[in-house]
């Protein structure tokens, strides 16, 4: 086992020294990046911009996120306090041109409700 310990010991003493990153800024930079492929769109409708009166906003996301990522990812990429989030998915619709037959895609909606006094400027004016 000692010769084990001498060639560690030469391995330290080389004097090389390896800094050490923030993991919490690496770890809030990956967060981030999952967050933007996670939120894909908002959902602008007259619908939808009705309930933004009501602070609930809608937005399309990835068919594989849950409520609690919805949740991280809104409050992440806005900075905003999240109350709820209800997700809806939506079946794609069987479309036909001529002859052939189609389908479009299917998709996931999530309906975020906010916190009292915050709010998402989600269309620019």
């Amino acid at each position: 086992m000692s010769v084990f310990n001498k060639l560690k010991k030469k391995k330290n003493e080389t004097g090389i020294k390896v800094e050490k990153t923030d993991s919490i800024s690496v770890n809030r930079r990956t967060h981030q990046r999952q967050s933007a492929f996670l939120i894909k769109q908002p959902w602008v409708t007259e619908k939808a911009t009705d309930l933004s009166g009501l602070r609930k906003y809608v937005f399309i996301v990835d068919r594989k996120a849950n409520k609690s990522e919805v949740k991280k990812a809104i409050e992440s990429i806005y900075g905003v306090k999240v109350e709820g989030v209800n997700i809806i998915n939506t079946k794609g619709k069987a479309k036909r041109l001529g002859r052939s037959l189609g389908r479009t895609s299917a998709f996931k909606k999530a309906i975020v409700t906010l916190k009292e006094g915050e709010k998402i400027d989600v269309v620019p004016a």
